[in-house]
């Protein structure tokens, strides 16, 4: 190879390895991620798409922009407070100290006083019975997709769960209850139609070979006009006097009921109907990590607990820890969106607004997560231009607005008040963008 060509001045491996940056970026970062860095700016120099004295700082750059996870803390201004694309529920603060706390060694399952092993997730359940005290014992799993699986395995393996046709809901992502359902081993007995089920028709369907009744809150649509559903005050007696289970699946989270959304079914009711077992998610209206929450009668519980499979579907230290601080500790973020005060966030979208010289706009945020659907969040929005969309999306900090009618829509409901001013700056660079590409346009 020619003496002069320039690829003999790119920068060796071991050289780059000996930067400070590169060092100091080796406590937070494996050798394995510096070395495929160190790579691809190499590479990049070889092809030309960097001189061979922009190696150096084109890798101090882009390890200071790694970080050991790929997922990015996104500002939510959609309006949609339980967003299942951005994780659902955001955690308190409480939580996320409880998390940190719980990341190491933690007395998950153990008695220090004894020194004995001792009920898993002692403290979750505790906290979990204070909040709801209609249930006699509760049971935490690792969502409520495995909630519902484990209790249908647990009650009717090989048997009959008696449900509603109207009630047999896709619960996103492609995932039906029926397939959930009868992946269990049990069999599906499909009462009523679509539109309009009667307590005769669970009656006419109930027999030796029935393994629970299961209830399901249809909990991402509506159906309305010429319907009608059997209330759980009405199966309780029915399913008790053919002595098996009344499952309840919520899905929502709400323990307690919540006036600012009236219909939507909340664990305490559920059970104080007769439902001996209510499934409820964590990551939900209750505002907190994913998890299955499963509370209802002592004796159904404990055999659930004591199948097989509740092992597989346990939730780990670190969401019974998160799930603990979130029912015992402040309110956690998804109730305070719900009920956020609809003058301040007119006066904070104004404060913007005034800013930035861009129209304010009343919108109408939604629960999100299948929660009370069609309920709108009386609320505002920033309008600007649906071109920001995309610089704002893809900006530091991320900001995902919601794009509607030709506009970019802001609403501040899910956007902590301590981030304004980040919704600010990222609006400002994201309208400079636009400005810029303009410019080049019309030149």
């Amino acid at each position: 190879m020619d003496q002069t060509d320039p690829r003999r001045l790119i920068p060796r491996t071991d050289d780059l390895l000996a930067l400070p940056g590169v060092r100091a970026a080796r406590k937070r970062l494996s050798d394995r991620v510096i070395r495929d860095l160190i790579r691809h700016t190499q590479e990049q120099a070889r092809r030309s798409e960097l001189a061979p004295a922009q190696v150096e700082p084109a890798l101090l750059a882009a390890v200071a922009a790694r970080s050991a996870t790929t997922l990015r803390p996104v500002l939510n201004a959609t309006g949609v407070v339980v967003h299942t694309n951005l994780g659902r529920a955001p955690l308190s603060a409480a939580a996320v100290d409880a998390l940190v706390a719980a990341s190491g060694y933690v007395d998950v399952e153990l008695d220090l006083a004894t020194g004995s092993r001792s009920r898993r997730g002692a403290g979750a359940r505790a906290a979990l019975l204070a909040a709801c005290p209609a249930a006699e014992d509760a049971l935490v799993v690792n969502n409520g997709a495995a909630a519902l699986v484990l209790a249908t395995t647990a009650l009717a393996a090989g048997r009959e769960v008696v449900v509603s046709r109207g009630e047999l809901v896709e619960i996103g992502a492609g995932f039906r209850l029926p397939d959930l359902i009868e992946s269990t081993g049990a069999r599906l007995h499909e009462v009523g139609t679509t539109n309009r089920t009667h307590l005769s028709d669970y009656a006419d369907a109930l027999s030796p070979a029935t393994g629970c009744v299961l209830k399901v809150h249809p909990s991402n649509f509506r159906v309305e006009g010429f319907t009608s559903e059997v209330p759980l005050g009405e199966l309780s007696p029915l399913a008790a006097a053919h002595g098996v289970a009344l499952v309840a699946d919520l899905g929502s989270g709400l323990l307690a009921p919540d006036p600012h959304l009236p219909g939507e079914p909340d664990v305490a009711t559920a059970l104080a109907s007769g439902a001996d077992v209510v499934i409820a998610s964590g990551d939900k209206l209750l505002g907190g990590p994913q998890a299955g929450l499963l509370l209802g009668r002592a004796e159904v519980i404990s055999r659930l607990a004591r199948h097989p499979l509740a092992r597989a579907v346990r939730a780990d230290k670190l969401a019974l820890a998160a799930l603990e601080a979130t029912v015992a500790g402040e309110a956690p973020p998804v109730v305070q969106a719900l009920h956020a005060d609809p003058d301040r966030l007119r006066s904070r979208t104004e404060r913007l607004a005034a800013a930035l010289q861009v129209p304010v706009t009343a919108h109408d945020g939604r629960v999100g997560g299948g929660g009370a659907p069609g309920v709108p969040l009386p609320g505002w929005a920033l309008r600007l231009p649906q071109a920001a969309a995309a610089p704002l999306r893809t900006g530091d900090p991320a900001v995902l607005p919601r794009v509607h009618d030709g506009f970019c829509l802001l609403d501040l409901r899910c956007v902590p008040e301590a981030d304004d001013d980040r919704i600010l700056d990222a609006v400002r660079r994201a309208l400079a963008t636009l400005e810029a590409a303009a410019e080049v346009g019309a030149g």
